[in-house]
């Protein structure tokens, strides 16, 4: 006799029995038959559709340039560096327009091969590209760095005023001479606004023909200002886009100022060759290219800082590397060389040191350096003085490293306010044409200046017509008193002695 249901139980096999009548009615299981044998017999028409199809033929390779694409990991370019990896945006990620109509245009130049310089031009009018090459050509035919190789100068139709002068006038090494910084003024003619936005690298053309200012910012804009003729169409200023990212390096050629290199962060290194109207491809690197640097004892080579603390030596003529290895812990972030002694080299780099090399004794195998000198924070430059005898570093520790003694053993700190923020490029502590004073830019908006001597600042340089931040500075290498300081707005200020 079977055991009586609870009234639960009843309720449940009534429900049971209710929904499978339901699903009776509406056929639901023979409609799942239907699907699955459909879905069968189409695997199968698909296996034999695709077993009797032949290879693809392959495309031939398209004689277009190849654009780029690559991750930030692959560049070694820290993600928080994501925000600026497009032309224009900033810091924050927002999008950038300029008055300026032509600057919104910027097309991506991470392309294989070389780049016509009418085709970078943001300028509009090729007409005032052309100028630009003119007279770059005609300054190259006449200047007194012309030569036929390595050699020196050759004949040309300028002198400078005095012939002990003109005999210390080494291709590739500045001048040096007394200054009176008290001296300095700065002329309102003298400020120009060379690019948009932030300014990375600064440089002047090595000749005493025209004092011509070249600027790249962080957008892969080159500009080129010709203060000679400001008062001419263009106010002598020239803008062109060879790079899709930062510009970490410039250097000219000081036999041949018609020929211009510039790095970048896209890992691309171009040659602007103002003959040929192009700008070249010289290099590229999986890697992020931070800094760049030439030796003035040899032109025939590049000497450029790739990934986290790498170091390459390009040789520009072969067109091959002749040294790959490891300086630093991570990235290098300026290269210098001892202007008397051929052999030496100085890095700085982020992993808080700078360091002195002997290039006869770097191998890639574990190079070791003549000195290091210790911040507590990253190193963002580290220059020799005009002779050879001192070196000066900038760190984000506040302060100045000054080292000297037969080895650089002996180093002292200055304190300097160096903490710039994430808006304004690095200050960098660079010399003049002596080795008395360093000169470096401040938070309020002025031109320290650093007594070597004295281990101390002297003196702010300052002006009303100064409306930023100026920290980035170069000297003129052969105009004795010309100093120039570029801002995160991309202006450029030029003081000169009265």
């Amino acid at each position: 006799m079977g055991e009586k249901l609870t009234e639960y139980e009843r309720r449940r096999l009534e429900n049971i029995k209710r929904n499978d009548e339901m699903v009776a009615a509406l056929k639901i299981h023979s409609r799942l038959n239907d699907l699955s044998a459909a879905a069968a017999a189409s695997k199968r028409q698909r296996d034999e559709s695709k077993s009797s199809k032949r290879s693809p033929v392959k495309k031939p390779r398209s004689e277009s340039p190849v654009v780029l694409r690559r991750s930030l990991r692959s560049r070694g370019v820290p993600p928080d560096a994501a925000t600026a990896s497009g032309p224009n945006d900033d810091l924050t990620g927002r999008k950038l327009t300029f008055k300026n109509p032509q600057w919104n245009s910027r097309e991506s130049t991470e392309v294989e091969g070389p780049l016509k310089m009418s085709g970078t031009y943001l300028g509009g009018d090729d007409g005032l590209n052309q100028k630009l090459i003119r007279t770059i050509l005609q300054c190259s035919k006449k200047s007194v760095l012309s030569s036929d190789g390595d050699k020196g100068p050759r004949d040309s139709t300028v002198k400078l005023e005095k012939s002990e002068e003109f005999e210390k006038f080494i291709p590739g090494k500045r001048l040096t001479g007394s200054i009176d910084v008290n001296a300095f003024q700065l002329k309102p003619e003298n400020i120009a606004r060379v690019v948009p936005s932030r300014i990375m690298s600064l440089k002047f053309f090595p000749t005493v023909d025209m004092e011509m200012v070249v600027a790249g910012n962080k957008f892969g804009d080159v500009g080129f200002w010709n203060v000679n003729r400001k008062n001419e169409g263009g106010g002598g200023i020239y803008l062109y886009h060879p790079h899709s990212r930062p510009i970490s390096g410039i250097v000219i050629d000081p036999f041949c100022i018609s020929k211009m290199y510039t790095s970048c962060y896209d890992g691309f290194i171009r040659l602007m060759d103002v003959e040929k109207e192009i700008f070249d491809m010289v290099y590229y690197s999986d890697y992020t290219v931070y800094s760049m640097s030439q030796s003035p004892h040899d032109v025939k080579s590049l000497y450029f800082s790739e990934g986290r603390g790498g170091v390459n030596k390009w040789d520009v003529r072969a067109g091959k590397s002749c040294l790959k290895c490891d300086l630093h812990d991570e990235r290098i972030n300026t290269i210098d060389f001892n202007s008397e002694n051929e052999n030496i080299m100085a890095t700085s780099s982020s992993d808080n040191t700078a360091r002195i090399w002997d290039l006869r004794r770097i191998n890639a195998v574990k190079p070791t350096p003549l000195k290091i000198v210790s911040h507590k924070r990253a190193v963002h430059s580290a220059y020799f003085s005009p002779t050879g005898k001192f070196l000066a570093t900038t760190s984000l520790d506040d302060k100045v490293g000054l080292s000297s003694g037969a080895n650089y053993e002996d180093t002292s700190m200055v304190y300097h306010y160096n903490r710039t923020g994430c808006w304004i490029s690095t200050f960098r502590g660079i010399w003049g044409w002596d080795d008395s004073s360093i000169y470096i830019g401040n938070m309020k908006r002025g031109l320290d200046v650093i007594s070597v001597e004295e281990a101390k600042t002297v003196t702010t340089l300052g002006s009303d017509l100064v409306s930023a931040i100026t920290c980035r500075y170069e000297a003129h290498p052969y105009n004795v008193g010309m100093l120039a300081g570029a801002t995160g707005g991309g202006q450029v200020y030029i003081w000169t002695q009265s």
